[in-house]
């Protein structure tokens, strides 16, 4: 965990880059010597966001239209030279936290493992080639889901957790690893946004943190860091909850 170079050479794919955890990922990933290509929708900013960070090449492209993935990858090749990490997060956000029972909840769900397959299996001949092929999947924030909202927020976490060990258990046998990560509270843009909206939801997310605080993105990436390098080399289809803890069992 001490080498500050311990991902020289590696060629990450980095989504939903341009902000919070997505920007902390690309940031720490290309601190430790990967080269990055951060993917962003269009209105982001993406492309001007990273002019002035050396090994991170910002790129605008559909992030919500699955058939679009296999372009995006290709793209992806062309700019990097290969792909030996690939980080999922998407710009899914309903239009108010979701609460239990909420329809919506089911077609994020559907939305976002058809993007996370699309990409994957878009990404597969390529991290197979790979000497370290890494796949890791970012959870939705709690931020989407209402103070009433845990079973919809558990359920969330249950889907990716199933999508992550299907995709384990494809790509193993290439010495490919795929894990996620199931972030708590974080406050990124969106969720800043969301709780100068709902400030009751803010201090219900605090308060059942045992750490009595909203995590930053930081936090998140220091788990993806551990994830993508050789340090989690025998560690596949499982994931790690960055949420401070719960103050209750």
């Amino acid at each position: 965990m001490g080498d500050p170079l311990r991902l020289y050479g590696l060629k990450a794919l980095v989504t939903n880059a341009a902000g919070g955890i997505g920007e902390a990922v690309s940031r720490t990933l290309v601190k430790h010597g990967a080269t990055v290509l951060a993917i962003d929708t269009a209105s982001s900013g993406v492309e001007q966001y990273f002019v002035t960070v050396k090994g991170i090449d910002g790129y605008a492209a559909n992030l919500i239209d699955a058939t679009r993935m296999p372009a995006l990858v290709e793209e992806a090749v062309e700019r990097l030279g290969g792909i030996d990490i690939l980080i999922n997060d998407f710009p899914l956000q309903p239009g108010a936290p979701l609460v239990d029972g909420d329809a919506q909840l089911d077609d994020l769900l559907e939305t976002r493992a058809d993007l996370v397959m699309s990409i994957c299996r878009s990404s597969l001949p390529h991290l197979r080639k790979s000497p370290a092929g890494r796949v890791i999947n970012i959870g939705f924030l709690r931020s989407v889901f209402a103070a009433d909202g845990a079973e919809a927020f558990a359920k969330s976490e249950q889907g990716i957790a199933a999508l992550t060990r299907a995709l384990a258990a494809e790509t193993g046998e290439f010495g490919i690893t795929a894990n996620y990560v199931q972030p708590g509270a974080i406050m990124t843009p969106t969720s800043r946004e969301v709780f100068k909206n709902d400030r009751e939801l803010r201090d219900f997310c605090i308060a059942n943190s045992a750490a009595q605080r909203l995590g930053e993105p930081i936090d998140v990436a220091r788990v993806v860091l551990f994830l993508a390098s050789d340090d989690a080399v025998f560690v596949s289809g499982t994931g790690i909850v960055v949420d401070g803890g719960r103050s209750s069992s």
